[in-house]
């Protein structure tokens, strides 16, 4: 049926109705309307409610300014005209606009109807309303770059755009970041008066209902300055007059006058000028350098300046710092403090200041000395040197502690690598004046302060030799003495043989004895090969003098024997051997297989097994072999194969366990599994060699249902063939009588054939429409005719082959049974 076209209605009547309907609604038009915002160039969806298959739909649409409606779709098909709404479409009911124009606001109904004895229809009112994004808009600002105090705007435009528009200012610095300044419904922005603060880079975004844009930036570069000049120097020192300075130091000015654009500076001296630059560095000022120095800053741009100036002294002190200290004198009997500094201009005046004297004693310029007796000297005694000078602020003190070692010398031996030379040291920090060391009574070696190292080629007789190392001090009447004997090291093991049960861990355990020089223990394995660093077969941790190896996932055939632990200086070696035994656990008992079976598919097995005996286990592994067949005929029991080694296929199965399904098999390859029990790292006798055998056919099942089924078919086909012959005693008397009542042979008819099956059906087909009473009845028979385009009238369907008709085009079938007893 043509859902544009009833039966006795054309295009024209069907608006007809239409335009009567909206009449009749329009009344209450703003009652039932919704609103819909759309936005241009994108898809706005108009549904149509909910309404049923059985009626028929309109789409219609009365653009804003006009007064007519005019027709956009109907069910199936959308008019030409609607093409100036954008790109229009039907979903079902619902209007699907793409691309939509600016030209589609307007009210959209939807009207849907079906023809009964009254007319039904249901009425949808929708007003589309077209937003249109905002542009992007652009900034205007009538002087970018103003003297401070002006007045300064700024304008945010924007071509086109749905209101109500929001303008929301901002700037960006690198001080503040991002700022809002003000947001709202003005497009303008004034700052007045304009300040160097305001110097940023403005934009401004405006944004509607529909989505928001943000203009380009544009810099606002406010002009101003030069403030009045600061300046800074570098080291900073001050003086009576202003700042100084030390002679031959780099002396750095720096001149800072805010102002837009940059200052330019000029540095004079003495109002003469020296350098164009922000910065004057002099490298090394002298004293000739004191003086007056000025800085004057311009604004090129607005051609002002401004000025700012100092005065420099330079002063000279002698080099360095000064220096004081406490030496040994007279063959370490006695204690002479010493301060020196030594040179400037003046000389710097140096004199000692006793804590148990009043009186000032002045020693000399430059430097001074005084001796004390080493006896007379309480320890911790603090001497101070007070140094003044005319480049100082105030006089500075230079302090020296005289102070005994505390403690007594160390010594220790260590040797180089690889054992090539012994280093004695003999230490004795701190104290004032240094203590002095010797070796041997200065036998062998220099004397030293602190510290004295030795450093000699050994061989094996120096083992059991003593070195003794001797203190000599002022405040110390009897030279303290420290001894260091040369040995070579000791080892001993707590145990010198270990059992363990395989896939345990081991430790083996080496004590080293204190050693001069120290030395660490290695160890080697039962093949006498270093063990170097930890790895996943072996640890090894050290601790005073304490050597711990450990053996992980120990194997008897690989990991027992003997392990040796060795230490050695440069006086000599010693080592250990640690006899490690890693037994087997007991092995389990055998095992057998009971059922061995392919799957239909030959893609999977199963397999079951028995075990024999006792004793331990902990688990079983499935092992497969494959063979490639040597040829593809089919497979008989002696057969030529290419047997491959044993793949463990299921490990670590629970010792529970007495059968495993197994997958991933090729059809085309033969197999053959065995079974073996597991005992922790033991693995038991394997079981016999299997290949699986075929699973039984069993076609008795099979056979028994589908006869099963043809029974259940045929006595429901029988059981309504009667029924049918039962209903219809008028129609197929003679069948009746054939299975209900006997008639005289004579009158029966044989209607077995297909012909009187056809002539029945007509007969049935001529009754049902005598008693058909609607009007379709008397109206001449006619094809079905098949929908076309729109605008095209339709084919008959007996002019048309199944290859012109539709993919969705309804197609009538019927279906025969014969049911056979």
């Amino acid at each position: 049926m043509d859902y544009g076209l009833t039966r006795n209605c054309n295009l024209k009547k069907l608006l007809g109705v239409l335009c009567f309907l909206q009449a009749l609604s329009f009344g209450r038009l703003q009652k039932n309307l919704h609103t819909i915002n759309g936005v241009l160039d994108r898809s706005v969806v108009l549904p149509c409610g909910e309404i049923d298959t059985s009626y028929i739909f309109v789409w219609t649409v009365l653009l804003r300014g006009t007064v007519d409606f005019f027709p956009v779709a109907r069910k199936d098909h959308v008019y030409v005209e609607a093409a100036s709404l954008g790109s229009v479409s039907l979903r079902g009911t619902t209007l699907v606009i793409d691309q939509l124009q600016s030209g589609a606001e307007g009210q959209y109904t939807c009207i849907a109807f079906k023809e009964e004895p009254v007319i039904t229809a249901s009425t949808v009112y929708i007003n589309l309303t077209v937003l249109v994004p905002v542009a992007k808009p652009s900034l205007q600002i009538d002087e970018q770059t103003p003297v401070e105090g002006m007045s300064v705007r700024m304008t945010c435009t924007v071509e086109f755009g749905t209101g109500p528009v929001t303008y929301v200012w901002q700037r960006y610095s690198r001080t503040e970041g991002t700022f809002t300044i003000q947001e709202g419904a003005d497009q303008v922005l004034v700052l007045s008066p304009v300040t160097r603060f305001h110097t940023a880079f403005y934009f401004c975004t405006v944004r509607n209902v529909v989505n928001e844009e943000t203009s380009g930036w544009l810099q606002l570069d406010v002009i101003y300055g030069p403030d009045v000049p600061v300046i800074t120097i570098k080291p900073y020192a001050i003086s009576e007059n202003g700042f100084a300075a030390n002679e031959l130091e780099e002396v750095t000015l720096n001149c800072s006058a805010s102002s837009n654009p940059p200052s330019f500076y000029t540095w004079y001296y003495n109002n003469s000028e020296m350098v164009s630059s922000q910065m004057y560095v002099i490298p090394k000022i002298s004293r000739s350098q004191t003086g007056e120095y000025t800085c004057l800053a311009k604004n090129v741009y607005r051609n002002t300046g401004t000025k700012m100036s100092i005065s420099l002294t330079v002063y000279y002190l002698p080099e360095g710092s000064p220096t004081c200290t406490a030496l040994p004198r007279n063959n370490y009997r006695n204690v002479a403090l010493w301060c020196s500094w030594v040179g400037g201009l003046p000389l710097a005046q140096l004199y000692w200041q006793l804590p148990s004297e009043e009186d000032i004693v002045i020693v000399s310029n430059s430097n001074a000395t005084l001796v004390k007796s080493g006896t007379e000297i309480v320890n911790g005694t603090t001497y101070v040197c007070t140094i003044s000078h005319p480049a100082l602020k105030r006089d500075i003190n230079c302090a020296t502690k005289v102070v005994r070692p505390a403690g007594m010398p160390n010594c220790s031996a260590v040797a180089t690598k690889l054992n090539e030379f012994i280093m004695l040291t003999c230490d004795w920090a701190g104290g004032l004046p240094r203590i002095t060391l010797e070796w041997n009574n200065n036998e062998i070696g220099d004397l030293k302060e602190s510290s004295n190292i030795y450093v000699f080629k050994p061989d094996r007789t120096y083992n059991g030799k003593l070195f003794t190392c001797t203190a000599l001090h002022p405040m110390i009447p009897q030279p303290a003495e420290c001894h260091i004997r040369l040995e070579s090291p000791t080892l001993d093991s707590p145990s010198l043989e270990t059992s363990i049960l395989e896939g345990n861990s081991a430790q083996l355990i080496c004590n080293l004895k204190q050693a001069i020089p120290s030395s660490e223990i290695t160890w080697y394995d039962n093949l006498n090969k270093e063990i170097i660093t930890d790895s996943q077969k072996y640890g090894i941790l050290k601790e005073q003098g304490l050597s711990a190896l450990t053996v992980r996932e120990t194997s008897w055939n690989t990991d027992s024997g003997f392990y040796r632990c060795m230490a050695s200086n440069a006086v000599g070696n010693t080592s250990v051997l640690i006899r490690l035994n890693v037994n087997k656990y007991p092995t389990p008992p055998n095992v057998t297989i009971s059922k061995l079976l392919y799957s239909r598919q030959r893609t999977e097995v199963d397999v079951e097994w028995l075990t024999k005996g006792t004793g331990d286990l902990t688990g079983f592994m499935v092992q497969r072999q494959a063979s490639v067949r040597s040829s593809r005929s089919i497979p008989v029991i002696k057969r030529s194969v290419r047997m491959v080694s044993w793949d463990t296929v299921a490990n670590y199965i629970d010792p529970q366990i007495r059968g495993q399904k197994l997958g991933g098999l090729d059809p085309s390859i033969v197999y053959a599994f065995r079974i073996l029990a597991v005992n922790h790292k033991t693995t038991g006798f394997p079981s016999e060699v299997k290949t699986p055998a075929d699973p039984p056919d069993n076609v008795y099942p099979a056979a028994i249902g589908a006869g099963f089924a043809g029974m259940v078919v045929a006595t429901v086909a029988s059981l309504l063939v009667f029924q049918y012959i039962a209903r219809n005693r008028e129609r197929n008397p003679r069948l009746h009588d054939l299975f209900f009542r006997p008639a005289p042979e004579e009158s029966r008819e044989n209607i077995r054939n297909p012909e009187d099956a056809e002539t029945a059906a007509d007969n049935e087909e001529e009754a049902t429409t005598s008693q058909d009473p609607s009007p379709a009845a008397d109206a001449p028979a006619q094809d079905p005719v098949v929908p076309a385009a729109p605008g095209d009238s339709g084919v008959p369907l007996s002019q048309l082959s199944v290859a012109d008709l539709p993919d969705d085009a309804p197609v009538n079938v019927t279906i025969t049974v014969t049911a056979t007893p």
